[in-house]
């Protein structure tokens, strides 16, 4: 049974540790960060010890939910002392740096997972298997909404990289995932239309894009960071021979139905609902990784792909252009 560390005590190192302790297929060796006390509540709560960033490295594997900065540096300290990895995404907002940290992994034959956990979601992922499955035929347009129930505070915008390399990135994996060949051009509009300082900073909160493949299969990517009925997250692939959905997830199926019209509950509010059981698959996968032969996926070059992506799609918006994209990393 691996012992796995996790490094970073807020709202996401919560749950990336809360499910390696109800996992029964591992074991949590104890948590990291640099807030003291943060991570005295946390390892209290999940019944494990604090760490120091120096003994971390003494589990036999580590997952990085820290603060985007430190995460290439704390990839490298990890294939320095040969323990495999977990790291939410981005590895970095660079990608130079990017390519600096996957060569580091490469030259130490660790192994490297990202944290794309879109492609665990069970709605997502059984979408994939009939797209493959050949369910609609040769796919033709693929769209992707994804908005979130309210901007975020004007402080987390400042470091975030911006909305391509923050929220769109997890669109732009799961455009790769079900396209299935590479995105030669990209082509973006986007605004700052929900929040005033958002754009002050720089910043857009709403954003269409719009993938071209080189066989000439489109995609198109809403993003918006207000969408005042809940988190918004839907799939269509439209193919040749029909179409496969994927709704909105709500708290139950209950409909009701009266003289106004039809009802259901709200959608969930955020991802820590929407992708409570993709967070405790994509664990399985990284599980099942370092426990045996199976490689990693996504690794840190699905990472790095999507980040050249947001690179692009960032030009294309700022030059109202397309842009094409190389097929090397």
């Amino acid at each position: 049974m691996p012992s796995i560390a996790v490094v970073g005590a807020g709202r996401i190192g919560q749950i990336h540790a809360r499910n390696v302790a109800a996992n029964p297929r591992a074991r949590l060796a104890g948590i990291a960060d640099l807030d003291g006390s943060a991570a005295a509540r946390l390892a209290e709560t999940l019944q494990t010890r604090v760490l120091t960033l120096q003994s971390v490295f003494e589990a036999d594997s580590v997952m990085i939910c820290s603060p985007t900065a430190t995460h290439a540096g704390l990839i490298e300290r990890a294939a320095a002392a040969g323990r495999p990895v977990f790291c939410e995404k981005p590895i970095d907002l660079s990608s130079p740096r990017v390519r600096s940290c996957l060569a580091a992994v490469r030259r130490a034959g660790i192994k490297l997972m990202v944290g794309f956990n879109r492609r665990f979601d069970p709605n997502f992922s059984e979408l994939k298997r009939r797209l493959d499955a050949g369910e609609i035929g040769k796919l033709e347009i693929l769209t992707i909404i994804s908005k979130d129930p309210a901007p975020p505070p004007p402080e987390y915008i400042a470091t975030s990289g911006g909305l391509f390399h923050d929220m769109m990135i997890h669109d732009l994996d799961m455009a790769r995932f079900l396209l299935g060949e590479e995105i030669v051009e990209v082509f973006a509009a986007a605004s700052s239309l929900v929040d005033p300082t958002i754009g002050m900073s720089g910043d857009v909160d709403s954003a269409v894009v719009t993938l071209r493949t080189a066989h000439g299969v489109l995609c198109q990517i809403t993003n918006s960071r207000r969408a005042s009925y809940g988190y918004d997250q839907r799939i269509e692939a439209h193919g040749s021979e029909g179409m496969l959905r994927a709704h909105n997830v709500t708290a139950t199926t209950v409909e009701r139905a009266n003289a106004s019209g039809f009802t259901t509950d709200p959608v969930l509010p955020f991802f820590l609902e929407r992708y409570a059981a993709a967070y405790r698959a994509e664990l399985d996968a990284f599980i099942d990784a370092i426990s045996g032969g199976k490689a990693p996926s996504p690794n840190g070059e699905y990472g790095l792909r999507a980040q050249l992506l947001a690179d692009a799609i960032t030009d294309s918006a700022r030059s109202h252009r397309a842009v094409s994209l190389s097929g090397e990393l």
